[in-house]
């Protein structure tokens, strides 16, 4: 079996079960505001629900090692649907005609972009991690989404504008970050047990892990705050699509810095294999200058 598929069949579950663990948060924030009790974190149910998030974002960082995330992120589709018939069925929330469409168009779009997105996954080193973390490329792009985050968070905290669009923005840009270090963290890993070479020994392996940790825990602290305002039938669409979209672009924004990384040097004069089982090319009449390709 393809590697690929399998990292399919794993996302496929995770998302099912992140679909499950919404409609419980959201039920818990219901059944808080009803009773007007103690705050939704002490509720076991709650927890029961974060549980099932955990287990699902697992699944989705184990795919990753098999799967590039233009290919991971739009399966997706798969929490926005199961979501909708749960939230229905078990929350009496009502559908609507456009909601239906919707599911609709994203499953179509779903298959194009699973079917037309790349299925090999390049094998990611710390080296390769490092290089791309300092790149023109990554730099302007991340540059570019902490200034609109924090136009955002000023929007959202200082003039108390709580729309939907702006918290499911704030939480998509988190889920870019995500989506890089878990590719990060999930390729070295799987670098590691295909014993080519230990890769948990470098500092960005730790770097990159407690980046992925920091950005999922603010994703949950944003979407539940959306969870208490919006039905989950509104939360989980507008979810997917932000999401898919930050998602896919930043895995090209770090794509491209490795498919790129040679286009403004000379031809080489020789090459070898470094221990991380990268093609090293040297240049310059003394062959001291390398470069990864």
């Amino acid at each position: 079996m393809e590697s690929y598929i399998v990292g399919i069949c794993i996302a496929v579950c995770g998302n099912f079960l992140i679909s499950i663990s919404l409609n419980i948060q959201k039920y818990t924030h219901m059944r808080q505001s009803q009773r007007g009790t103690k705050p939704y974190y002490t509720s076991r149910l709650w927890w029961c629900g974060i549980l099932l998030m955990g287990l699902g974002e697992l699944g989705n960082f184990a795919a990753y090692g098999f799967a590039p995330a233009s290919l991971i992120a739009p399966l997706g589709c798969v929490s926005v649907i199961a979501s909708g018939v749960i939230s229905v069925l078990f929350l009496k929330e009502t559908l609507r005609a456009s909601d239906i469409l919707g599911g609709a168009l994203a499953l179509t779009g779903t298959y194009f972009l699973v079917t037309f997105a790349p299925h090999a996954s390049p094998h990611v080193t710390a080296n390769m991690v490092e290089r791309s973390l300092v790149s023109w490329i990554f730099l302007i792009y991340f540059a570019f989404e902490a200034i609109l985050f924090a136009i955002l968070m000023y929007l959202y905290k200082c003039r108390n504008m709580k729309h939907i669009v702006i918290i499911m923005i704030m939480v998509a840009l988190l889920a870019s970050v995500t989506v890089i270090s878990v590719k990060a963290v999930s390729g070295m890993i799987t670098e590691t047990i295909r014993g080519s070479h230990l890769q948990l020994t470098y500092p960005i392996f730790y770097i990159m892990f407690i980046i992925m940790i920091t950005s999922c825990a603010f994703q949950i602290k944003f979407l539940n705050q959306a969870m208490k305002l919006f039905d989950a039938t509104e939360i989980v669409p507008i979810n997917y699509v932000f999401f898919t979209a930050s998602a896919v672009v930043a895995g090209q924004s770090r794509s491209k810095v490795s498919a790129g990384i040679h286009w403004s040097f000379p031809d080489c004069t020789s090459s070898t294999q470094n221990q991380d089982g990268q093609r090293v090319h040297f240049y310059g009449p003394d062959s001291r200058e390398k470069l990864y390709g």
